[in-house]
């Protein structure tokens, strides 16, 4: 008894006080937590629904059409009758709709490779301007990329007209006597050039202006390093401007791909496929079957070839870029 009250006693006030705090004071309820609110889905619906509504429906719709015999009756009357793949078999043994392929292709490839090769030069050009010539040039590139398209194809339509157009004039002003009045859109050739030229001059604005704001983040220092090094220009665009910048010139390049791949309005505006089937591509062509000769449900399935295709060569790079990727590291 005596040890256990001298060690009562030499407990301190302070820890007395602790003991008996902890003591009364009362446990912390464990924290609940928040119930989850249907407001934030609620937000979202109706962009989801629109979304839905204008992509996703008329997906649907366009593959089940490319599956059944729908011609003008069938649109009447809407008693379209189930026939398989048979569209795509018809589409696939034609000759012509592998010829307006292989143009496809070719469109696509010298679009996109001009592109590219534009932009990607004038955004090195913007980066090394002033701030007033980067101004001035970011401006232009602005304006023409908010050109609507049916505006720029009417412009370069009276551009290349035979005797209004201001080519003609200007070539026969040079001593170039052959281009007077110089049918251009009766020429294969010359009406898919001006068709290049136009897509080339409405895509690069776009590619020129990203491939500048991501030309702004790579830091000085690699680009002082390398000079140091005695590295090229050219060295050091390759060695270290591209590998920074790699994946915002894979996407530019998905984009311009599906931007150059569906140029529709364009062509329709301007030529109508024409002439012959000199600039007739996969929508285009799609176009042409489903109106001239009445028959959807060919021209529905022409349009999913073509998504087919385009999502083939888009696979097709990813898995390019992702093969060298894993190579450098």
């Amino acid at each position: 008894m005596p040890a256990t009250r001298e060690r009562s006693a030499a407990r301190t006030p302070q820890s007395r006080t602790a003991t008996d705090l902890s003591r009364r004071s009362p446990r912390r309820a464990p924290r609940q937590r928040p119930a989850r609110s249907f407001w934030p889905y609620a937000l979202i619906a109706p962009a989801i629904g629109g979304m839905l509504y204008l992509l996703v429906y008329p997906l649907l719709r366009a593959v089940l059409i490319s599956l059944q015999d729908f011609g003008l009756r069938q649109l009447i009357s809407g008693d379209a009758e189930f026939v398989g793949l048979r569209n795509y078999r018809a589409l696939l043994s034609d000759p012509r709709f592998w010829e307006v392929v292989a143009r496809t292709f070719a469109f696509m490839a010298v679009n996109v490779a001009l592109i590219m090769s534009i932009s990607t030069l004038v955004a090195l050009m913007t980066e090394r301007l002033a701030k007033a010539g980067r101004t001035v040039v970011l401006c232009a590139l602005v304006l023409a990329w908010a050109m609507p398209v049916v505006a720029a194809t009417t412009v370069f339509q009276w551009l290349f007209h035979s005797e209004f157009g201001i080519v003609n004039w200007l070539l026969t002003s040079l001593g170039f006597d052959s281009f007077d009045r110089y049918p251009w859109f009766a020429n294969g050739g010359a009406a898919f050039a001006i068709l290049v030229v136009l897509i080339v001059w409405q895509s690069v604005p776009f590619a020129a202006i990203t491939l500048y704001s991501a030309l702004t983040t790579v830091p000085t220092e690699l680009y002082e390093s390398a000079r140091l090094d005695g590295a090229s220009g050219a060295r050091i665009f390759r060695s270290v401007t591209f590998p920074m910048l790699r994946p915002i010139f894979v996407l530019v390049f998905s984009l311009e791909v599906i931007w150059t791949f569906k140029a529709f309005v364009q062509i329709w505006v301007m030529t109508r496929g024409g002439p012959g089937d000199a600039t007739t591509i996969l929508p285009v062509y799609a176009v042409q079957t489903a109106l001239s000769s009445q028959r959807y449900d060919l021209g529905s399935a022409a349009s999913m070839l073509t998504v087919v295709l385009m999502s083939g060569v888009l696979v097709l790079y990813f898995r390019q870029m992702f093969r060298q990727e894993d190579e450098s590291q």
